[in-house]
């Protein structure tokens, strides 16, 4: 998944919209974005929402409330019937996934849906608390589909701005994004770069996008419909990536007992053999 688009679950016009606005998935907010006299109404329509779409004309997912607030549980009795591809669990801790688990175990089993069929993605830098255990998801659940962060309740917990004056990431969200990213391959699951929030700043966006390219994050959570072309150009893959995937593949295919090799008059080696296979969505040799 290149992007991944917020839409207040409580907002009949905005989730009716989102199923022409080119996101690879929808996230059916049921937190932030939704008001607390509206939930009830965000439940309704997120499950009607799910009902009558289904994954094979987009991906879709549900972010409930945080474990701890005591809200989740109904936000899962309201949706998980309706088959999601998977929930968001924000202010995450690595324990919140195994509870999660269960959570839906029960809840698959009650809808007669497989169990282990409802993915989790986790939102997992927005405390600090959860900073420290970034390390600490490898093995917590087979359903962990990614791991992503966010700065802005970070910064309210810190009672800081997230910015610099030059626009850049201050020092501790810096370091939330790169645990995320460390995080996430520690556990083999996808890292998901962070909302932009300036949706009228295309040249911002795609910078930040593709400066998460280059670090590993595979795509990026988007908060406007005007932000998805951006962020599903940067995060596909080009035709010159695609190239020389290819060749990597195909030099190490006719060396297979090779550790370097030389291409272009560049030396590669095994580590650009799993990058290949990545942009081309290959699983990892000898998987």
């Amino acid at each position: 998944m290149r992007s991944l688009l917020f839409v207040p679950a409580d907002s009949g016009r905005k989730l009716a919209r989102s199923l022409d606005s080119g996101a690879d998935a929808l996230i059916l907010d049921l937190e932030d974005s939704v008001a607390p006299p509206n939930r009830v109404t965000a439940r309704r329509q997120a499950r009607q929402f799910l009902d009558a779409n289904g994954p094979d004309r987009v991906r879709r997912y549900v972010r409930v409330n945080p474990l701890a607030s005591g809200l989740a549980l109904d936000d899962l009795a309201a949706t998980v019937a309706g088959r999601p591809d998977g929930i968001l669990v924000p202010k995450c801790l690595p324990e919140d996934v195994r509870t999660a688990d269960h959570y839906l175990a029960a809840f698959e089993t009650a809808a007669g849906i497989p169990v282990g069929r409802t993915r989790i993605i986790a939102i997992a830098s927005e405390t600090p608390a959860a900073v420290f255990q970034l390390g600490g998801y490898a093995a917590t659940s087979p359903r962990l589909e990614a791991i992503t962060w966010g700065a802005e309740d970070l910064a309210a917990c810190l009672g800081g701005n997230n910015r610099t004056a030059a626009g850049e990431y201050d020092g501790p969200y810096k370091l939330a994004r790169s645990l995320c990213l460390l995080g996430a391959a520690a556990a083999g699951v996808v890292a998901l770069d962070t909302i932009y929030t300036d949706f009228r700043d295309d040249e911002g966006l795609r910078a930040e996008c593709a400066a998460a390219k280059r670090s590993g994050f595979a795509g990026k959570m988007a908060i406007h419909p005007a932000q998805l072309a951006a962020i599903n150009a940067v995060f596909s893959v080009s035709a010159e990536e695609r190239t020389w995937a290819e060749r990597v593949v195909a030099a190490f295919a006719a060396n297979s007992d090779a550790g370097t090799l030389a291409l272009d008059g560049k030396m590669i080696d095994r580590p650009h053999l799993v990058l290949a296979r990545r942009l081309l969505g290959l699983a990892a040799a000898g998987s």
